[in-house]
């Protein structure tokens, strides 16, 4: 879907997870809002295929590949985005891996697995709004969060994925208030089910459309998100149109947390 607001000319926005799912469609909406676009991915294969795609149709796109969950890849990601993209205006933390698993199963490498991207997101976020103070932009910030760190559902115990996004909303916060003098906003969403590559890596590829249906009727709007429908209200977070809007943690959910079916 195109951008309906056009307030990301001349402007860079950082999106950290932005090859596919919620943080592509992000991109995807800043650069029809001509925007220029920085995607980071796990590999620079695929951070390099996601800028070529998002830059079919004319926009500006580059590509860094970092793992964030490993420490030296997460420094080299920090030094690129400080040396070369010191002059982003905006920044959207969308990279996450989803795994239910019950309490009692979860293993310490589970455990780490969640708790290690937070460690990138919190260190890059640091870099890019240390640019943004130093060159006096009036940036923003927006975290992609979870409803899952707002209520439990019992039929996807997910209690270290919840515990990291609820440190995600806790960081939305705290940036908030220190950062404000600043000049830079910070927010974030909390989706519910959402479709998106995440799945994959517990759903076999041919049963994932199917596992998902079967959560429509839990959001009460009566069918599961697309990521557009989380990319939308980013993409309002990081324009000049919410300039008042800072803390926010907002449920993009269906309706979930309003109540469910």
């Amino acid at each position: 879907m195109s951008s309906t607001l056009k307030s990301f000319a001349g402007k860079k926005i950082i999106i950290i997870g932005g090859t596919s799912g919620i943080g592509r469609a992000v991109a995807r909406r800043v650069v029809d809002a001509g925007g220029t676009v920085v995607v980071t991915g796990r590999t620079q294969a695929g951070a390099d295929q996601a800028a070529e795609d998002l830059s079919a149709g004319g926009g500006k796109v580059f590509g860094v590949g970092a793992d964030l969950c490993d420490r030296a890849a997460v420094d080299g990601l920090c030094r690129i985005l400080t040396e070369e993209h010191g002059d982003a205006v905006g920044l959207v933390n969308s990279a996450g891996v989803f795994s239910p698993k019950a309490f009692l199963l979860h293993t310490s490498e589970d455990f780490d697995a969640y708790h290690a991207i937070n460690f990138g997101l919190f260190f890059v976020t640091q870099a890019v709004t240390r640019n943004m103070i130093a060159t006096g932009v009036q940036g923003a910030v927006v975290n992609v969060g979870s409803m899952w760190a707002l209520q439990a559902v019992a039929a996807t115990p997910s209690s270290a994925y919840s515990m990291a996004k609820a440190g995600i909303h806790a960081l939305t916060q705290h940036l908030a208030m220190e950062l404000r003098a600043d000049g830079i906003r910070v927010g974030a969403v909390a989706p519910a089910i959402v479709r998106t590559p995440i799945y994959r890596s517990f759903v076999p590829e041919a049963e994932v459309d199917a596992a998902l249906a079967e959560f429509n009727g839990f959001h009460p709007i009566g069918r599961i998100g697309e990521p557009d429908d989380v990319a939308c209200v980013i993409e309002f977070l990081l324009s000049d149109q919410a300039a008042w809007v800072t803390g926010v943690v907002w449920p993009v959910d269906g309706g979930v947390m309003a109540g469910r079916n």
